[in-house]
């Protein structure tokens, strides 16, 4: 399938309810002030989702703050999903696969191959994000890995979709918990891996579609700044989580 026939499927899939977004921000940067704003903008996409029961479960750190504004946009329940993306040793930008709380993963093979990483290096990167989504899971949800979906729909929020393996991970590993259904929401996301991950779930809400080989999700942003785990957990305090209490450092 070329580009041209890729992107009519999205459009096709889009008619039929599996994939939504705002036509009016299609291909635009710049369209959100923050996460928090995204939040807000993405609410307007679930909106049927309200007094239904569902969960919304924020992959930490960046879809705290969207799904947090989006919570209190719909009057739903706010919950966490520890979920961490692997990278190679010389960047923590650059991601090949990802982690879940549970230990489900997945590699990236071409991603892998195009870094030159070895098979060692590869087993290496999923034990230190292993090991690293642990310390999360104690620190975020007080020691209790899982959130609570069962037979609910299960909204995964993130701050965005480039490669989409971080959703993909997370959905995984929350489809074993039972829910209803899963649903992935995130303010900006890439047209192709917005496409690919509907195939997985019952629906993908995406505001801002864009396309092209540059695609950053920063770029939806006018402000945009890294989200640290002690905000992260000072956002789900504040929110009344209904899990223990994240433990201070």
């Amino acid at each position: 399938m070329n580009l041209a026939e890729e992107d009519a499927a999205a459009e096709n899939r889009r008619r039929v309810g599996v994939v939504v977004d705002r036509p009016d921000l299609r291909g635009r940067v710049a369209v959100f002030e923050d996460r928090e704003d995204a939040g807000r903008a993405l609410a307007s996409l679930l909106g049927r989702y309200r007094g239904s029961g569902a969960v919304l479960v924020a992959i930490p750190a960046g879809g705290v703050p969207v799904a947090a504004a989006a919570a209190a946009e719909l009057g739903l329940p706010l919950d966490v999903a520890v979920v961490s993306k692997i990278t190679p040793p010389q960047s923590t930008e650059i991601g090949y696969g990802a982690v879940a709380f549970d230990g489900t993963s997945r590699i990236d093979s071409e991603r892998a191959d195009e870094l030159g990483l070895s098979g060692d290096v590869r087993r290496r990167g999923i034990e230190r994000t292993a090991e690293k989504v642990r310390r999360r899971v104690g620190r975020l949800r007080g020691g209790v890995p899982a959130p609570d979906v069962a037979g609910k729909t299960a909204i995964l929020v993130d701050d965005g979709i480039a490669s989409g393996m971080t959703l993909l991970v997370a959905a995984e590993a929350v489809k074993k918990l039972g829910p209803a259904e899963i649903v992935i929401a995130a303010p900006t996301g890439h047209a192709r891996s917005v496409e690919r991950l509907a195939r997985f779930v019952e629906a993908v809400c995406c505001a801002n579609i864009r396309g092209g080989l540059g695609f950053a999700v920063a770029d939806a942003y006018r402000r945009w700044t890294d989200v640290a785990d002690d905000e992260v957990a000072r956002i789900l305090a504040r929110s009344r989580v209904g899990v223990p209490a994240a433990r201070p450092d």
